[in-house]
């Protein structure tokens, strides 16, 4: 119910990061920006460093953990996915949890996706539209689907 009250009326920013501790069940640093509509399953799974930006229509699958360290960058249409199915269509509806971690200072580009188990690491950027499947290395630019090296900082 409270996501569906933080997505359908008009908020100031003080008032977001209220709704959202109550969401995560911890307080919201008043660094932190978040627009919406923003998007969790869960909520009490997630957890937000000081100056965090989530940008608009994120998605945070939060059932597995997601942790968004200091200074994290969030574009906007990003879907984290802590959850994902198995491949055996007799076991499909047992869900195999990991968390995401992204690391300090790390950003995560437009409409990008990254599923359960991957840590971004301090630094990095993730290109807009890349599907992250492994870890990302500190100081490093990726992008693709899925994601491939293209650069370092």
């Amino acid at each position: 119910m409270l996501v569906q009250e933080l997505n359908t009326q008009v908020h100031d920013a003080a008032a977001v990061r209220e709704l959202v501790s109550q969401i995560t069940g911890r307080p919201v640093d008043e660094s932190t920006e978040i627009r919406l509509p923003f998007y969790t399953d869960c909520g009490v799974r997630i957890h937000l460093g000081k100056r965090v930006f989530i940008n608009s229509n994120c998605m945070f699958t939060d059932l597995g953990t997601i942790t968004l360290e200091d200074d994290a960058l969030i574009g906007p249409n990003v879907t984290l996915a802590t959850v994902n199915h198995r491949r055996n269509p007799a076991e499909r509806r047992h869900l195999d949890l990991a968390p995401i971690v992204i690391k300090r200072r790390a950003w995560v580009g437009a409409n990008a996706t990254i599923t359960p188990g991957v840590t971004i690491g301090e630094n990095a950027i993730v290109a807009a539209g890349a599907v992250v499947t492994k870890d990302v290395a500190a100081n490093t630019i990726v992008g693709g689907i899925p994601t491939r090296v293209i650069g370092r900082i």
